[in-house]
């Protein structure tokens, strides 16, 4: 008995030496994986390729992208918050996930502010509107008056909410009638709209804006409130004699709810440094992405206004909640 109990101590001392020696490793001992809510080719792989190369060199760990596209971000936003809290699984979010879904969902899976650990604001997203070479169009006058001479009969692509979003509004605010084509991100409508299979709809620059210089696409306006450095000669949609449409597109990098202060601490450093680099910013910028770090206190305190404001956005249009 009294060495079935000497063993019994023995194995709990080793067991816990050993536990003790898993917890004193520093933070990264492995790979990171890095979640990505759309798939590849389209803006948000490449930023976030472009900001784990350096930040996987300055943590001294590789980090991998893991694409998980579909239902708005929801899979891969549900997949992080699911995630263990210890800094190995991390979600590089868009207002699809963070501000979409929460607000276009009866029955979200997850909350946006209480699931998430926030490590850093990561950028704007430059969208334009893009046309179909075919389309007798050269501006959004042109445009409007072509879809309201065809109710029904022209299709548009949305990749993720912001332009899906931003149809709404438009449709809504000139009585305009077309069919909505939806798309796991902006690489694939693309894809399609260079085909002809779609004929117009909002797209982020990557890989809409090299299509367009190719002649295969046509660029009409920009979402962005102040015209692109990429296409200054695009006016925006306001200079363009369209008002009322008014989205955020965002991207921001976020883990599981409760991760250790330590780790995301080390995080928040080493990515914000990053995106303050200005060789990062010209690359990203060369991209339409307009990148900027901060602190998580203040992308909590986006993430929370961008909701209200989302959440206003879709009353507004009238997107039904489903």
């Amino acid at each position: 008995m009294r060495t079935a109990v000497k063993l019994g101590i023995a194995i709990l001392l080793v067991t816990a030496h050993a536990a003790a020696g898993v917890a004193a490793q520093p933070y990264p001992s492995k790979p990171i994986r890095m979640v990505v809510p759309f798939s590849p080719g389209g803006l948000a792989d490449v930023v976030a390729r472009v900001i784990v190369q350096p930040a996987a060199r300055q943590l001294g760990q590789s980090i991998v992208i893991d694409h998980r596209p579909g239902a708005l971000g929801a899979i891969a936003g549900e997949i992080t918050a699911k995630a263990a809290p210890d800094g190995y699984t991390l979600l590089f979010a868009t207002s699809s996930a963070m501000s979409a879904v929460p607000t276009l969902s009866k029955k979200p899976p997850y909350d946006p502010v209480r699931d998430f650990t926030p490590i850093t604001d990561a950028g704007r997203v430059t969208f334009f509107m893009y046309v179909h070479p075919s389309l007798p169009v050269r501006n959004m006058t042109e445009l409007i008056s072509h879809i309201r001479a065809h109710p029904g009969r022209l299709n548009y692509g949305t990749g993720s909410a912001t332009p899906m979003i931003a149809m709404a509004q438009l449709l809504l605010l000139h009585k305009l009638d077309a069919v909505r084509v939806p798309y796991k991100g902006d690489a694939p409508t693309a894809l399609d709209m260079s085909g002809g299979r779609i004929q117009f709809g909002f797209m982020s620059t990557v890989p809409g804006y090299a299509l367009a210089r190719e002649g295969k696409l046509r660029m009409l306006a920009t979402l962005m409130p102040a015209r692109s450095a990429l296409a200054p000669d695009v006016p925006t949609l306001a200079e363009a004699g369209v008002t009322g449409v008014s989205t955020t597109s965002w991207a921001g990098l976020f883990g599981p709810a409760r991760m250790p202060a330590p780790v995301a601490g080390r995080l928040v450093t080493e990515f914000r440094a990053v995106l303050s680099r200005p060789d990062i910013v010209d690359t990203l910028g060369r991209q339409g992405f307009l990148a900027r770090g901060s602190s998580p206190e203040a992308l909590a305190a986006y993430v929370k206004e961008q909701i209200d404001t989302w959440r206003r956005i879709v009353r507004e249009a009238g997107i039904a909640v489903e």
